[in-house]
């Protein structure tokens, strides 16, 4: 099914939603809808983008392979995200790779139909800056994070920012299941000392789980893990 940019309620939350009715119509017009298979790259590292990706339903995750070859999970992008500005508004290389961590639908916005607009309306130029800021604050706080807290305080905030921003199945299991790698690539250690690092919360009665499934039991404990208390 075709979806029209001017009916959708996607756009308010993004950059998108300063366009007005003729801009929306040109950028609907242009656009390409497309699926994206759980597992699928839609794009990779030090790839020439040319266009952005308006994020309908699904996530993916952003990451950066280092120097040895192992991969970082920077961020997960929800519904409503816009990906690739930077890289398009820049004309650079991706700095980053984004991987459908679920079946997503997304629509691919040509670069000329975003150059064109971002050339004439100044209030779309503001919002792109200002999510560009967001990402840039996102960033820092990253790098904090990695620099300042443990490995098992991460993976404590990791799981309740997977159950605050994705929530819970009807059995109490985080609806977003990663894997065990992608943990590990989340908060930047080796699989083996993640999957103790599990254990232990489980033997603790912190979280449960079954088989991929995790699920948090004491909230306000794992609060103040990831907290530092």
């Amino acid at each position: 099914m075709e979806h029209r940019c001017e009916n959708c309620i996607i756009r308010q939350f993004n950059s998108l939603r300063a366009l007005n009715k003729d801009e929306l119509k040109k950028v609907s017009d242009s656009k390409i809808s497309k699926i994206i298979k759980k597992g699928d790259a839609l794009f990779t590292e030090g790839q020439k983008l040319d266009g952005v990706f308006c994020v309908r339903n699904g996530v993916s995750k952003l990451s950066k392979l280092s120097s040895n070859g192992k991969e970082q999970i920077v961020k997960l992008t929800n519904r409503g995200e816009i990906m690739g500005q930077r890289s398009v508004i820049a004309e650079d290389f991706t700095n980053l790779s984004a991987t459908a961590i679920s079946e997503m639908e997304v629509c691919f916005i040509p670069k000329e139909t975003i150059s064109n607009i971002l050339n004439t309306n100044p209030y779309f130029s503001l919002e792109v800056l200002r999510h560009l800021a967001h990402d840039l604050k996102e960033a820092d706080d990253v790098i904090v994070n990695m620099s300042q807290k443990t490995v098992k305080q991460r993976l404590a905030e990791a799981f309740i920012y997977l159950k605050n921003n994705y929530g819970e199945d009807v059995n109490g299991f985080l609806s977003l299941t990663l894997s065990r790698d992608d943990y590990a690539n989340i908060v930047g250690a080796a699989t083996e000392s993640l999957i103790r690092m599990i254990s232990e919360f489980k033997k603790k009665g912190l979280i449960k789980t079954d088989g991929k499934k995790i699920g948090i039991v004491q909230d306000c404990t794992l609060q103040e893990l990831a907290d530092g208390f």
